[in-house]
Formats: C-alpha cells, structure tokens, sequence
C-alpha cells in the first residue's frame, strides 16, 4: 500500500513538472540575433578645449573617440554607435521580452595613435538618431564598462563582452543599443578609429545577441 501511494505522489509530481513547461530535458532554445550598427545614426562629436566648440560628425566613414595630439587644441573625441533592436534597419529584431543570455560587440579598429594603450569607457546611453547633438558629448550615461584597446588592435578585429549593457538596454526597454566610447578621465592622451563602412559589412561595427524567450 505504501508502495502504491508513492508511485502514486511521483506521477502526479512529474504530471505537474510537465504541464507547467519546467521539464529539465526541454529548455528554452537560445536564439542567436546579428545586427550591423545604423550607420546614417552612428557618429562622433569633437570638442574644442580652447574654444569651447564642438564638432559633430554624423555618419562617417570612420568615428574617432580620444584626444588629438596632432591639434595643438588637443580637441577631445567621443564615439556614438547605434545598434536598432526593433527591426527598423532590416536587422534582426530583440523581443522585449527576451532575456538576453550574451551580447557582444565587434569592431574593427583602423587607427590607434599617440598612446600604446588607449584607456576606455565603453558608455550606454540614448540619443536621437535623427543626429547628435552637443549635450551628447556629456550626457549620463545608464550604465558604463572599461577596456583597453592597444597599438597591437590596429588594422584587426576587436570583440568586446558587453553583455551587462545588453542586459541594462533590453530592462530600460530601449528600442536602440546605443553605445558611447570616451578616453577615461584618468588618461592624458590617446585616440583611437573605428571603421564604419556602410558598403563593407565585413568591417562594419556587429551586435551579436544570444537570447531566449
């Protein structure tokens, strides 16, 4: 009789495991979703120490992020990269509801000058795509991450883990993953391109989503 009642409690424990979709041998598949950045939104802003003017720069071809050494101003660059979520590019498409397991970011580095390390802060923030502005230059960002890139990056692919992020975008519901990249304050000189070309989707700056729903 104890024996019966037993059995009886397993079946209906693994009835219920069942029905409510948490079965160990069936998890969520994990969806993997490539996205070019939008290069029409992507650009850089320069400021001028000196004259305390900034220079906006939307679109290029490469975007600059550092200090100019070769200007006696010394102007500081910042990088933007635009990454749409919602489709609005023909990329692929994050659900909101997805729950982002990994992203990562490559770029392909065409210039690294004056430093053999270029200290970086690697910003998430959100501004118009219709083009950047001068607050941009300074604006809060949500969440931020360091790296280094290296005089050795130069004319080579760099992959960065930028999964935290990721994760921040997609429960801030942003339709746009949109990156900023700033010298760290704590550096005094550096300068660093990203190749952004439109016609070359081998080099163009990639978003690489692992997701699931």
């Amino acid at each position: 009789m104890r024996k019966l009642s037993l059995f009886s409690i397993l079946a209906v424990m693994l009835l219920t495991l069942s029905c409510n979709g948490s079965h160990p041998h069936h998890p969520h598949p994990v969806i993997v979703a490539k996205i070019l950045s939008d290069q029409l939104a992507d650009g850089d802003i320069a400021l001028d120490p000196v004259q305390q003017t900034y220079t906006i720069t939307n679109g290029p071809n490469t975007l600059y992020f550092g200090i100019d050494d070769s200007d006696p101003n010394l102007p500081e660059y910042r990088a933007f990269l635009d990454f749409p979520l919602d489709g609005s590019t023909g990329e692929a498409v994050i659900p909101l509801n997805a729950r982002i397991v990994s992203a990562t970011l490559e770029i392909f580095i065409n210039e690294v000058s004056f430093a053999p390390i270029v200290p970086t802060l690697l910003d998430l923030v959100s501004y118009p795509i219709a083009g950047l502005r001068a607050e941009d230059f300074d604006l809060a960002p949500f969440l931020s991450q360091s790296l280094d890139f290296f005089a050795s990056d130069e004319g080579h692919f760099v992959s960065i883990d930028v999964t935290p992020l990721m994760q921040k975008a997609q429960s801030l519901g942003l339709t746009d993953f949109q990156l900023r990249f700033v010298l760290d304050f704590d550096a005094i000189i550096g300068f660093a391109g990203i190749e952004d070309l439109p016609t070359d989707p081998n080099t163009a700056p990639l978003l690489t989503v692992r997701y699931q729903l």
